[in-house]
């Protein structure tokens, strides 16, 4: 069976924005041995169409190794994008979800293979409503947006979370790493 890990980056103030971190080579490398350990990637179609910078880092690399090798590796790894609004995803290795996401992630989920990467904030929140995340890996960066989109809105239920494992990076922000305790899924 495959786990379902929600990755994402925030504030210290729990605001979600790709605009408000700080990666630095460090967290590039981190995220890039994650997707190259991974099978698949989910996404909705705000962060995909954010994500979609990288391809022109993989047609034209940049003098950054480790931002060059995070762009290959997204771009390898399977995508699969959620939206009522596109029609075609552009991208190779990109395909858009043709079933409801409970039905999708569950039919993922009971199949063999690596494990299957959430890096969207909406697709976090609907999928941690339907209690389907086995493990999250929140990156943590040290700034305060002050304002800006929370990352856990709107959940329905409260829940327990188990801290499993920490990774500090020298720029001060870490990775904190939970499965969620109260859930059907918990192994705990």
């Amino acid at each position: 069976m495959r786990k379902v890990i929600a990755v994402i980056n925030m504030t210290i103030d729990g605001v979600f924005d790709h605009t408000a971190g700080l990666p630095d080579e460090a967290i590039h490398q981190h995220y890039t041995d994650l997707l190259d350990s991974a099978g698949t990637i989910l996404y909705g179609r705000i962060t995909y169409e954010l994500m979609q910078y990288w391809q022109t880092l993989v047609n034209n690399p940049s003098s950054k190794k480790t931002s060059d090798d995070f762009a290959i590796a997204i771009d390898k790894i399977q995508k699969i994008v959620f939206s009522h609004n596109l029609k075609n995803t552009d991208w190779h290795s990109a395909t858009l979800g043709t079933k409801p996401l409970e039905v999708f992630v569950k039919e993922l989920k009971a199949q063999s293979g690596k494990d299957i990467l959430i890096g969207s904030r909406s697709l976090i929140v609907q999928l941690m409503n339907l209690h389907l995340i086995d493990e999250f890996q929140l990156c943590i960066y040290p700034v305060i947006a002050g304002k800006g989109l929370q990352l856990f809105e709107p959940i329905n239920d409260r829940t327990i979370f188990k801290l499993i494992k920490t990774k500090n990076f020298t720029s001060g922000a870490i990775i904190l790493y939970y499965e969620p305790t109260n859930s059907p899924n918990s192994s705990l």
